[in-house]
C-alpha cells in the first residue's frame, strides 16, 4: 500500500471531531511513513493559573499525536490502539503562540509501539519531551 499523506491527515483530523483534540484545537499538519505532526494553539484555554501552557495540555497533545501515529501501522478494521504509559519532561515555559508535537517511532512491535514526541515552539525550541507507549489490541466487536 502506498503512503498517502493527504489521506492520513484527513483521517486524523476527521477523527478529532467531538473529542478533546477538537476542544484543544489540535490539528494534524504533516505525516510521513514513520512520523506524524500536530499543532495546538497556546492561549488562556490551555493555561495553568500562572498563565503558562499547562503540562497536562502538552501531554494531551503528545498522546494525541502519538496514538494517531500508531494508527498508521495497523489496520483500523482489525486493531485498536490504547496508550498505556506516557511520561513528559517540561523544559521551557510557553505563554502564547503555537506548539508543535512531532511523534517519531522508536519501536514498532506487533503489540507495542514506543514513540518519542518532541513539542517545540515556533522557533523550534524544545518545550517538552515525551515518551508514549501504545498497545495494539484486536478490535472489539460491538
Amino acid at each position: 500500500m502506498t503512503f498517502d499523506k493527504d489521506k492520513v491527515l484527513e483521517m486524523c483530523n476527521t477523527m478529532c471531531k467531538n473529542t478533546l483534540m477538537q476542544t484543544l484545537k489540535i490539528e494534524f499538519i504533516d505525516a510521513g511513513e514513520d512520523f506524524l505532526v500536530a499543532t495546538m494553539p497556546v492561549n488562556p484555554d490551555v493555561h495553568q493559573p500562572m498563565g503558562l501552557l499547562h503540562g497536562g495540555a502538552s501531554v494531551a497533545l503528545a498522546e494525541s499525536v502519538g496514538s494517531a501515529a500508531s494508527m498508521l501501522f495497523v489496520n483500523p478494521e482489525l486493531s485498536e490502539i490504547r496508550g498505556i504509559e506516557i511520561s513528559a519532561n517540561h523544559l521551557k515555559a510557553k505563554r502564547e503562540g503555537i506548539v508543535t508535537g512531532t511523534a517519531r517511532i522508536v519501536h514498532k512491535g506487533r503489540s507495542i509501539h514506543l514513540w518519542e514526541i518532541k513539542i517545540t515552539d515556533e522557533n523550534d525550541k524544545l518545550i517538552s519531551l515525551c515518551k508514549l507507549t501504545n498497545m495494539v489490541l484486536p478490535k472489539r466487536k460491538i
